[in-house]
């Protein structure tokens, strides 16, 4: 089987990748680079290049026509960025994605994976969602990937092709093996933000203390990125018996973790504990919520099987080596 991924020297692409491999999938690479990386794609089929560029998409069809499905994952992801700069969130992730499908279907492909996103959800007052949970998306980011569902479900009605959209919840760790992991340096997630702060030995900034949860910081269902990866592969595996009952499936733990609990863990496996302070929410930043749908196991025969904490090692030991394995830029 051979597999297209879009965005795949990314950091969920890459790691798609490597689970496909894994797997016995080839994997195709196409990317643009601007947040992914040359190194991420070394020794795999590879097209720099963007989704959006159909003469590209024609070549990568035309050089590998027995590619029989897309992991569709590139786009722009972090939500702080989205509130300051909506036309750009706006045209990558939607304009840009209505681009590629449209180049798919004239190159005859019937099967797409959309990496989308739990962040479109509105929880319930117990901080769960399942997949026929309301949507209320509270950002840019949020509200590109709520548009593009809502694109594919309509161009899926009509033309050949069905899209399985892949609703994550939040991405920790990197790949077992260490070959590939989180690209920057300063990522501005939860546990990003306290590696970089037990690097520099500076305190930790919980960043909002007033949600209604049981200690006033956000809630959040932190999955194993392999464990996201692999989901991809039993997706692949059985997709064209999802539908109609799959079209859109959860992937998280069922677990909800708070931020202020995610630090406790932190501070469980590092030999030097973090300091921890509080600080004022950031602009888009939501309660949370985390998924209690066992619609994953049941449809895919997946659960996620990597603990907290050993996304918390993983993500430290890819921290510690990061730097030897990604060039510096120029």
């Amino acid at each position: 089987m051979k597999v297209l991924i879009s965005g795949g020297a990314g950091f969920i692409g890459s790691t798609v990748a490597s689970a496909c491999l894994d797997a016995g999938i080839e994997p195709v690479i196409l990317d643009n680079l601007v947040t992914g990386r040359r190194e991420f794609a070394a020794g795999r089929v590879f097209y720099e290049g963007d989704i959006s560029d159909g003469a590209l998409v024609d070549k990568v069809f035309a050089e590998h026509p027995d590619i029989e499905a897309v992991v569709h994952c590139a786009a722009l992801i972090v939500v702080p960025d989205s509130v300051a700069d909506p036309v750009r969130y706006y045209r990558a992730n939607v304009v840009k994605s209505l681009e590629f499908v449209d180049h798919l279907l004239r190159n005859g492909c019937e099967r797409m994976i959309f990496s989308s996103s739990a962040s479109i959800y509105r929880a319930g007052d117990d901080h769960t969602v399942d997949e026929s949970s309301p949507l209320d998306p509270q950002s840019p980011y949020a509200r590109t990937k709520a548009m593009c569902e809502g694109m594919f479900t309509d161009i899926s009605a009509t033309r050949p092709i069905k899209v399985l959209s892949l609703r994550y919840f939040n991405p920790i760790g990197a790949d077992p093996r260490l070959r590939t992991g989180l690209q920057l340096r300063r990522p501005s997630h939860a546990l990003g933000k306290m590696i970089q702060a037990y690097e520099e030995g500076v305190p930790f900034q919980i960043t909002g203390t007033g949600y209604p949860t049981r200690d006033g910081s956000g809630i959040r269902d932190y999955i194993h990125v392999w464990d996201l990866a692999t989901a991809h592969v039993a997706a692949l595996r059985r997709f064209d018996g999802l539908f109609p009952d799959g079209a859109v499936i959860n992937l998280g733990t069922g677990s909800g973790t708070t931020v202020r609990e995610l630090a406790e863990a932190f501070n469980r496996v590092v030999d030097r504990p973090i300091e921890v302070v509080e600080t004022g929410a950031r602009p888009g930043d939501v309660v949370g919520a985390y998924t209690r749908s066992e619609l994953a196991e049941r449809l895919l025969g997946w659960r996620a099987r990597h603990s907290l904490e050993e996304g918390i090692r993983h993500s430290l030991a890819w921290a510690d080596l990061r730097d030897s394995r990604l060039t510096p830029p120029a």
